[in-house]
């Protein structure tokens, strides 16, 4: 089975939210569910919940319902997913042929959309955060710190930002680039609507700022395929000695390979992580040249997970990096596609990573070394800051 089929990522709540879970960590930008190297897949997403660990189950039941289904000419894909139901699997979910293929699309960073990101205020209100250079978004002229009211009719108010965003996508009625979306919007006191078509974008999983004093701030949205080599670059490429600060707020996972290329930017070689696929115990090992010495402060938060959290959970255990924010969400567990008789893909939990000191995360998350709030990135400044003299 190829690198691309474990995933480190979160998964949706039911059918009627395709993909919804799935694109949220970069909103209508789309985002990436992880594949470990080697085999299987395991990700992770949806609201943090007290919970034990995911059940493992096993595929070969699942696939042998969705036969006989088709042997009694029903739906295989409707009896996988009562399989699925009835396992008790808190990950596992069943996908047609089209939400996987652009559930694969996503890995490769590339979406439908029209190049929005949004967040949910404290009132309610949805507001535009970011506007992809070049979407559908930008050259309508929608700008950062715009309202959204409703889509396609729908009053927005009130809505999970996943709901948000499923319906900006159209996953409902799987709409694909071309289609068009009506959004009311309003800024200041103008309001009004206009209608976009949707676009194939790509996302944008990793920027990089420079602060005064030459700390860089390397942010991940999400572990898309080539992150691990642009975090790299930009290690490389930042002032010699001059700290990092990895910022994974909101980071719901992704591509495991990429994490651990990503974490290979600051370790020379060793264990990442561990990881079980039906009792067999496998390693993830970091690329030996990695920058051991330049002073590293990770931020993370309770949308930190899975592949990200394996990646947190590696440089803390490591002691490389000092985490600063909150914990994170919590999901350590390991999901393995098998496709279906008619073309559909069933995955479920077969087995879970710890981080290098043996530590679980499913359920339990990574404690942070120091709690900080919003200002996550000012504390880890002065962390930096204090680092340098010490060395």
């Amino acid at each position: 089975m190829s690198g691309r089929d474990l995933f480190c990522q979160p998964r949706r709540a039911g059918r009627g939210a395709a993909l919804t879970l799935v694109f949220a960590s970069v909103l209508v930008a789309g985002a990436a569910t992880g594949s470990l190297p080697g085999t299987g897949s395991g990700h992770g997403q949806e609201a943090r919940a007290a919970r034990s660990a995911a059940p493992v189950s096993r595929p070969e039941q699942v696939a042998r319902a969705a036969e006989e289904a088709m042997a009694d000419g029903k739906s295989p894909m409707e009896a996988a997913e009562r399989a699925v139901s009835r396992s008790g699997d808190r990950w596992g979910a069943v996908y047609s042929r089209g939400e996987y293929e652009e559930f694969q699309d996503a890995l490769d960073g590339r979406y439908t959309g029209v190049g929005l990101w949004a967040r949910r205020e404290r009132d309610g209100r949805i507001e535009v955060t970011k506007v992809a250079a070049g979407s559908p978004a930008a050259e309508a002229g929608i700008r950062a710190g715009d309202r959204l009211r409703s889509v396609d009719g729908r009053r927005v108010d009130g809505r999970p930002v996943t709901e948000v965003v499923s319906l900006l996508r159209g996953d409902a009625t799987g709409a694909s680039a071309g289609t068009t979306v009506t959004l009311g919007l309003e800024r200041g006191t103008r309001a009004w609507s206009l209608t976009l078509r949707r676009a194939r974008l790509s996302t944008d999983s990793v920027t990089v700022r420079r602060l005064a004093g030459g700390v860089t701030v390397i942010r991940i949205a999400s572990f898309t395929k080539g992150v691990g080599d642009t975090v790299r670059t930009a290690v490389r490429q930042a002032p010699s000695g001059a700290g990092v600060i990895l910022d994974l707020r909101g980071n719901s996972g992704g591509l495991v390979a990429e994490a651990v290329t990503t974490a290979s930017a600051f370790l020379d070689g060793g264990l990442v992580a561990t990881y079980d696929v039906d009792g067999e115990q496998r390693a993830l090992h970091a690329e030996p040249g990695g920058d051991t010495t330049r002073p590293l402060v990770a931020v993370v938060d309770g949308g930190t997970m899975s592949a990200a959290e394996l990646l947190t959970g590696a440089l803390k255990d490591r002691g490389r990096a000092v985490v600063v924010g909150s914990r994170t969400f919590g999901k350590g567990s390991v999901q393995m596609p098998s496709r279906l008789p008619d073309g559909s893909v069933a995955e479920l939990t077969v087995g879970h990573y710890r981080t290098p000191s043996g530590r679980g995360v499913d359920g339990t998350g990574v404690t942070p070394d120091l709690e900080a709030d919003a200002h996550a990135v000012q504390r880890a400044r002065t962390i930096l800051d204090g680092l340098g003299d010490a060395s």
